[in-house]
């Protein structure tokens, strides 16, 4: 089974940034298209940004479009989560999944990680 693991999370001044990894096992990685949510307390998971597996194509959710940019170094396995601009508002659990072939915004799987926990400040 593929699992992911997330890092890089912290806190950080309103304004700030901050950087996440998602490392992925298989040796299929690069097959994939994979996307970045979020979670707030209190509130439901929610789609963040995804990057496909053939041209690494983009899509964000309009609340991080400008401010946070998606990528993935296939040959590490690994895909990041450049977050700028950071705003209070973004504080939440952060995870990474594999997405569907369909829909670039929707989670392939049903198990999550444990997430990277990102504060912002203000």
């Amino acid at each position: 089974q593929v699992q992911f693991v997330e890092s890089g999370g912290g806190s950080a001044q309103a304004g700030g940034s901050l950087r996440l990894s998602c490392a992925g096992s298989g040796r299929t990685f690069s097959t994939y298209n994979m996307g970045w949510f979020r979670q707030a307390p209190g509130k439901e998971r929610e789609f963040v940004a995804a990057i496909s597996w053939g041209d690494s194509s983009t899509v964000y959710a309009d609340s991080v479009k400008g401010r946070f940019t998606i990528s993935r170094d296939n040959a590490k396995n690994t895909m990041y989560l450049q977050m700028n601009s950071l705003k209070p508002e973004d504080t939440a659990v952060y995870y990474c999944n594999r997405n569907t072939n369909s829909d670039l915004r929707r989670p392939l799987y049903t198990y999550w990680g444990q997430g990277t926990q990102v504060t912002v400040s203000s």
